[in-house]
């Protein structure tokens, strides 16, 4: 079998058209999500204690120096960045959890009994018949 065609066969199948569609949809949320902590979420807070801005947030390790760039540590986009995580985390939590319990309720739901065979329904009556008899 040639490398093109084990390629192709490894392509079509549906688990790695799935998971690109997945990853494909999770970057798009992540956008999402980065959007809503740095513009609605992360605005209120930072008034709240202050007026400071996360992302801004960093300590200089060494000052600039000439043409040097100071050194900095930005640790304000850490906690942008664990700000988002968390959200990100919580949803993914929450829509995993909604289709365990639909997983759950199908469980729960007994099958109908399987219709009895031909050959139960011929000997049910041959028994219906000899009782006739008697």
């Amino acid at each position: 079998m040639s490398i093109l065609q084990e390629f192709k066969d490894f392509a079509i199948k549906g688990n790695v058209i799935d998971m690109s569609v997945g990853i494909i949809v999770g970057a798009a949320f992540g956008k999402i999500v980065s959007s809503f902590v740095a513009d609605v979420v992360m605005p209120p807070i930072g008034v709240l204690v202050g007026g400071v801005d996360f992302t801004k947030l960093a300590i200089t390790i060494k000052e600039a120096a000439g043409d040097a760039p100071a050194v900095t540590l930005k640790y304000g986009n850490f906690v942008q960045t664990m700000v988002d995580f968390t959200i990100i985390a919580s949803a993914i939590f929450v829509v995993v959890k909604l289709i365990n319990n639909l997983k759950k309720k199908e469980a729960a739901i007994p099958p109908p009994p399987p219709e009895p065979s031909k050959e139960e329904l011929l000997l049910t009556e041959i028994r219906d018949l000899l009782k006739a008899k008697n």
